[in-house]
């Protein structure tokens, strides 16, 4: 007897930046062992092994509940975009890849795009999943904007 396929989860969350750049919010992105201070529920992250800026970087993020490990699977500086995978983690994700696009919109501003693939996750709805997505980029957007606003 065939095993059952469960179709993979697809979904891309996007958020507008009204006052900065791709230019701007890219460095912040393309850090990668930084994302505890965009991020809502992680505290910790930090660089297990590779090479800063380079394919193959492995961060450790941690949360009061949960940890992930996230390899760097591509990073383009010119295009802005990244794409990353979980590998370990305690919170359900498996066969988990996401990319991250900075675009730029016409007049001011820009636009991030976070699109994934994944298998299910245990005990959640694509849904819930897309709308928890959707509500964390919005945070990090503004997180990211504050933080350009900073440097100026």
């Amino acid at each position: 007897m065939a095993e059952e396929t469960v179709p993979k989860w697809e979904g891309k969350s996007t958020a507008e930046l009204k006052t900065t750049t791709p230019e701007q919010i890219w460095p912040f992105l393309a850090e990668f062992c930084n994302i505890d201070k965009f991020f809502p529920s992680v505290d910790t992250c930090y660089r297990k092994e590779g090479t800063t800026g380079q394919p193959g970087l492995v961060r450790y993020c941690e949360s009061s509940t949960s940890w992930a490990i996230e390899k760097l699977l591509t990073i383009d500086p010119i295009n802005h975009s990244l794409s990353y995978e979980i590998v370990e983690n305690n919170i359900g994700f498996k066969g988990y890849v996401a990319t991250l696009n900075v675009l730029a919109v016409e007049g001011d501003g820009c636009k991030i795009e976070w699109s994934f693939i994944s298998d299910p996750i245990e005990g959640m709805k694509l849904e819930d999943f897309v709308s928890y997505l959707d509500n964390t980029l919005l945070f990090m957007a503004k997180k990211l904007e504050d933080a350009v606003r900073a440097q100026i």
